[in-house]
C-alpha cells in the first residue's frame, strides 16, 4: 500500500516529495518562508473557490428541480423556495468566506 499512498502525495501536489524505505513513508515539510506562506495561502483560496462553485451548483440544482415540479405548486411557493434557496446559498459562502479569513490569518503568522 505504501507505494499508491506515495503516488497520491505527489498527485495531490502539495509540494511535499514523499520518501520511501519499505516499511514507512516520509515527508519532509519545508520550512514556512514567506514565499511558501502566501503559496500555501493561494491553494487556499483555489479551494475556497472550488467550494463556492459546488455550493452554486447545488443552488442551480435545486432551482431547476424546483422549476420541474412547479407544474403542481402556486408560483409564489416557487419563488419562495427560491428565495430561501438563495438564503442558503449565501449564509454559505459566508461561513466558507469566515473560514477563508481566519485560515489566511492563521498561515500568514509566524
Amino acid at each position: 500500500m505504501l507505494t499508491p499512498i506515495e503516488k497520491a502525495i505527489q498527485a495531490a501536489n502539495l509540494g511535499f516529495n514523499p520518501q520511501n524505505d519499505g516499511s514507512i513513508i516520509r515527508i519532509n515539510i519545508p520550512v514556512l518562508t514567506e514565499e511558501r506562506r502566501k503559496e500555501l495561502v493561494k491553494k487556499t483560496k483555489a479551494e475556497v473557490e472550488h467550494g463556492k462553485v459546488t455550493i452554486r451548483n447545488l443552488r442551480r440544482d435545486a432551482n431547476e428541480h424546483i422549476k420541474r415540479e412547479s407544474k403542481s405548486v402556486p408560483e409564489d411557493v416557487v419563488k419562495d423556495l427560491e428565495d430561501q434557496i438563495q438564503k442558503l446559498t449565501d449564509q454559505y459562502i459566508a461561513v466558507i468566506d469566515k473560514h477563508l479569513d481566519a485560515k489566511e490569518k492563521e498561515i500568514m503568522t509566524i
